[in-house]
């Protein structure tokens, strides 16, 4: 049986992508990106431009948090990794080994990132793929 498509977070970036004070509480905001992306392992994530296999589930997800976001727990369908130093490192790492021969997605807006993690193979979407939407703000 293949393996599910792999969705790789970048939580910094994620979390820095709408202003609502994540700075105040950084192991609060990434709980609150880590409960957002449980669903979405089983549904798929949302939006026009990702790929097909994206926007259908199970996806295995994998949130990769950096500094005082660190020692937040896994939850099912989420699993947790804490970045030991560069958690854009740690991304790079996950996609070269846990996304060999399977689908790779990574979420995240970091442009060196981007490049880096395209490099190893995977595709890359912004944070609005995880984020939900604010009460005025519409989904495509």
């Amino acid at each position: 049986m293949p393996k599910a498509p792999l969705i790789v977070v970048d939580a910094a970036n994620v979390m820095g992508s709408v202003p609502d004070g994540w700075w105040r509480d950084r192991k609060g905001a990434a709980l609150r990106v880590r409960d957002a992306l449980v669903p979405l392992a089983a549904d798929g994530l949302l939006g026009a431009d990702l790929p097909d296999w994206a926007q259908q589930g199970p996806l295995e997800v994998v949130l990769v948090v950096e500094g005082a976001a660190r020692g937040i727990a896994a939850v099912p369908h989420v699993r947790v990794i804490d970045a030991p130093g560069s958690g854009d490192d740690a991304i790079v790492d996950v996609v070269r080994w846990e996304g060999r021969e399977r689908r790779c997605l990574v979420v995240t807006a970091d442009r060196e990132l981007r490049t880096r993690v395209r490099g190893v193979g995977a595709e890359v979407v912004g944070p609005r793929a995880v984020r939900a939407p604010s009460p005025n703000q519409r989904r495509d």
